[in-house]
């Protein structure tokens, strides 16, 4: 009897407990992309980053060129000047190694200007999926674009297009 009466409480607890749980999914990837300010953010970060790179590759470029011309000249040089040049040389490739790193590096100037560009952004919809959530009642809102465990869901679990009406974007 008292097996039973174990067994029927653990049942009835899941029972509420189960259905006390909402949740619901956002797709950030379809969010963000009908948000003009991200694509202009994305469009100028492309920009920014091509043209450090271009750098980068200069200074490459300008180090190999010098590597090269050591090389057809290295049968004329004294111990000193072949000395001398390959400290340039080395020069020049921790020279481009400094500035790649500068760019591009964790804490670098790509990382900085895309914080300030797309946070902000990821912030609005992060307060817009909170509004959504408080509003509907929901637990948890799941991102399915990063999501890759889940294979099915319901179009009727999918609130991205209310986030995006929150957001002041209708679609």
């Amino acid at each position: 009897m008292k097996k039973i009466a174990l067994t029927l409480v653990a049942v009835l607890a899941c029972m509420f407990t189960a259905d006390a749980q909402k949740f619901a999914l956002v797709d950030m990837e379809y969010v963000l992309k009908n948000i003009p300010a991200y694509e202009m953010a994305n469009e100028q970060l492309n920009q920014v980053s091509q043209r450090w790179q271009r750098e980068v590759d200069e200074l490459k470029k300008e180090a190999d060129t010098m590597y090269k011309n050591y090389q057809a000249d290295m049968v004329f040089l004294t111990d000193e000047q072949k000395k001398k040049k390959e400290e340039e040389i080395v020069a020049k490739e921790k020279e481009a190694s400094q500035l790649q790193y500068k760019y591009f590096g964790p804490q670098g100037e790509l990382f900085k200007k895309r914080e300030s560009l797309i946070k902000p952004i990821q912030d609005d919809v992060y307060n817009a999926c909170k509004k959504v959530s408080e509003e509907r009642g929901f637990q948890v809102i799941f991102d399915r674009a990063s999501s890759q465990s889940i294979i099915f869901a319901s179009p009727r679990i999918d609130v991205s297009n209310e986030v995006l009406a929150k957001l002041g974007y209708s679609n």
